[in-house]
């Protein structure tokens, strides 16, 4: 009995451990992970390892079976890159498609997704690739822009591919192939819809009643699009602006929550079954909530994110806004063991409770930043706080004791 409660133990934590895909293992910026730190040393928690060997970049990173994988452009190259994550040291690493250079920084920003045995990234230039997670032996690359046509945007592409049963979606942005789904195992085409230019988003999966569909926020508008053939189901672009496009949408059962900024605003929208497919009613539009480079997230019914540079609560049934604050400066938030970890882009961490009374912050501590602002989005896994700054990746140790 104490063996099978020992080993139940073990694969929870095993379980938990485990970062897949772009914004966690639902796609909505939690961890699962519990027993964390609830305030960390003035001087910051305990650092485990730091690397500088990334290269230039701003994908965030994928973590399971004791690896690390995420992107970087390396002597010239954009590189897929495997990391043990308990050490920092360098599995292997994987050159794939042409150097992406940028006024506002070079290299990759798409976060690689780990399903199965395999792990999938998207390159700033459109070059998809699949290769063995365990020794990055190629098994398949496409560049979606030479195949499906589509031009590159400004700041390159920087979606993080969904996978979804046998399915691979990305926003390829290309004349009806706006969105594609690939075979997983080989990347042919499934099927492609719609014309919109890519946006800077990755996809979500949802479910009403019982219609699978997948909701993209592309360079033009939020679309629905039936999961089995592509078919667009609904499409709302009162929320789009004509720069960038970015934060990925929140679905909460048969909600819908996107948000841009550049002065436009964000909508909570409403799906139902329509005659076999699923519409949506606009449930609210305001400019409360501008969420320019980073998603929001949703807890207990309530938003946490920026507006434009603004840290922001906002209920999310009806968007009246609870609280603002400054907090750690204009930044990323991810939500794990009942508070908000937050990374400002000018290099400030921070801990605070995640409610709607007001912005309580518990601890803080600075990692500076180099020539580019810290915009990567950190992880927690394995008890690890995850923070990269172009080359450097830093592990700290935030577990309780």
């Amino acid at each position: 009995m104490r063996t099978l409660i020992a080993f139940s133990l073990l694969l929870c934590a095993s379980m938990s451990a485990e970062w897949r895909q772009w914004r966690g293992p639902a796609r909505d910026g939690h961890s699962t992970e519990t027993n964390l730190l609830k305030e960390w040393p003035e001087e910051g928690p305990k650092q485990l390892w730091q690397v500088q060997s990334l290269g230039e970049g701003y994908a965030s990173y994928s973590v399971a079976d004791g690896r690390l994988f995420t992107q970087g452009q390396i002597g010239g190259r954009q590189t897929l890159i495997a990391l043990d994550v308990d050490t920092g040291k360098t599995l292997w690493t994987l050159p794939h498609g042409d150097t992406f250079s940028n006024d506002r920084g070079n290299g990759p920003r798409g976060t690689p997704t780990i399903d199965g045995e395999r792990v999938y990234a998207l390159g700033g230039d459109g070059n998809l690739i699949c290769a063995e997670a365990a020794t990055g032996k190629k098994i398949w690359e496409v560049n979606l822009l030479k195949k499906f046509g589509g031009s590159n945007i400004t700041w390159g592409l920087s979606e993080s591919p969904l996978i979804d049963g046998e399915k691979l979606i990305v926003n390829a942005g290309g004349p009806g192939a706006s969105v594609v789904a690939l075979n997983k195992q080989d990347g042919s085409l499934i099927w492609k819809s719609e014309s919109d230019e890519a946006g800077y988003s990755s996809a979500v999966a949802a479910e009403v009643g019982g219609v699978r569909l997948y909701v993209v926020l592309t360079g033009e508008a939020a679309i629905g699009l039936r999961a089995d053939d592509g078919k667009l189901l609904w499409r709302y672009a009162q929320v789009s602006n004509k720069t960038a496009n970015i934060a990925t949408p929140i679905v909460s059962g048969d909600l819908v929550f996107v948000s841009t900024d550049y002065g436009t605003g964000c909508a909570l929208l409403r799906m139902k079954p329509a005659n076999g497919g699923v519409s949506i009613e606009e449930v609210y539009f305001n400019r409360d909530m501008r969420n320019h480079y980073s998603s929001s997230v949703l807890v207990d019914g309530y938003l946490y994110g920026y507006s434009s540079r603004i840290l922001t609560c906002m209920k999310l049934d009806t968007g009246e806004v609870m609280w603002q604050d400054r907090s750690v400066g204009k930044g990323q938030v991810i939500y794990a063991d009942g508070l908000l970890y937050l990374q400002g882009e000018d290099g400030a961490v921070g801990l605070a409770e995640a409610t709607p009374e007001a912005y309580k912050e518990i601890s803080r501590f600075e990692i500076g930043r180099g020539n580019y602002p810290t915009w990567t989005l950190p992880v927690i896994a394995g008890g690890r706080l995850l923070i990269r700054d172009q080359g450097m990746l830093t592990a700290y140790d935030i577990r309780a004791r």
